[in-house]
């Protein structure tokens, strides 16, 4: 397979399955080269991983995003992205990419800053050698995102149907026991700061107020300079439209459509998914794609 086959391939997976293969890419290529060159297992993984110490912080600030793009195991990738897989699924039915990164990597974030705070502030765990790495709060954020956002929503688990809102509601309790007990304390901190972006990001858009909005203009401004400026086309000779162009028509357009929408996931929110006919969610699926 051709490198330009593999960038087609990649370009058609969505925004979640991309993330699955990037973290898998970065799992995969950070434990061939420390071993063949003979390397400790963390050494690549330390400049990127979140470390506990604020003064250690402070010398790599960008680890509060990059620490979610490794992981210690096989097992720890493995059930992070089967996770991430399922509720991008779920996500990705119902809004765009855009959001979809605003939720998970505010989740990361907020995580990160959750694990920084506890390590610095609860006596417990002031003298405990540790530093975070791992997708677990941005796929925990993008989880009860989707359980607060359609929580009477069913999905099939094994051979029942369980609601959305009962998943949620475990891995929230799995984590708050664990605390105290897993030994992994700093972690499932984390989890529960992804768990916490993912609830109030969802209670605040069902009120009508996009939380991630400023993060996601951030996030294009930094696009925006990386871009090449495109070169100016040449002068053409251009005929004005007639009096009545289209400009106002494609406004109305926009509206009607985001007014359907709205209707749709209001829909969603009373009846969940499933009450939504086929043409129903094929419009829903298309106006994503274009978000």
């Amino acid at each position: 397979m051709n490198t330009g086959n593999l960038k087609y391939q990649f370009a058609r997976l969505s925004i979640a399955e991309k993330l699955i293969a990037v973290n898998v890419a970065i799992f995969i290529v950070n434990g061939l080269f420390t071993f063949l060159m003979g390397m400790p297992s963390n050494a690549i993984m330390s400049w990127f991983e979140l470390p506990k110490d604020f003064i250690d912080f402070i010398s790599q600030p960008w680890s509060l995003v990059t620490y979610s793009f490794f992981h210690g195991s096989i097992w720890h990738l493995f059930w992070n992205m089967i996770m991430l897989y399922f509720s991008g699924r779920i996500f990705l039915n119902l809004f765009g990419p855009k959001r979809f990164i605003n939720v998970y990597f505010l989740g990361v974030i907020l995580g990160g800053l959750i694990f920084l705070l506890s390590y610095n502030v609860f006596p417990a765990l002031l003298s405990a050698n540790t530093a975070l790495i791992g997708a677990s709060a941005g796929v925990t954020a993008v989880l009860i995102f989707v359980c607060t956002y359609i929580p009477n929503q069913e999905v099939r688990l094994f051979v029942f149907n369980v609601k959305l809102w009962y998943i949620g509601a475990f891995f929230v309790l799995i984590d708050l026991i664990q605390i105290p007990t897993g030994g992994n304390a700093g972690g499932h901190l984390a989890h529960l700061g992804g768990a916490f972006l993912g609830y109030v990001y969802a209670r605040q858009l069902i009120n009508g107020r996009d939380i991630g909005e400023g993060f996601s203009k951030t996030l294009d401004s930094f696009e925006g300079i990386f871009k090449k400026k495109k070169k100016k086309a040449p002068l053409k000779t251009v005929y004005r439209r007639a009096k009545g162009n289209s400009a106002s028509n494609v406004n109305y357009d926009r509206e009607n459509k985001q007014r359907k929408i709205d209707a749709i996931l209001d829909k969603i929110s009373k009846s969940g998914y499933e009450s939504l006919s086929k043409s129903e969610k094929d419009f829903l699926f298309k106006a994503g794609k274009e978000d």
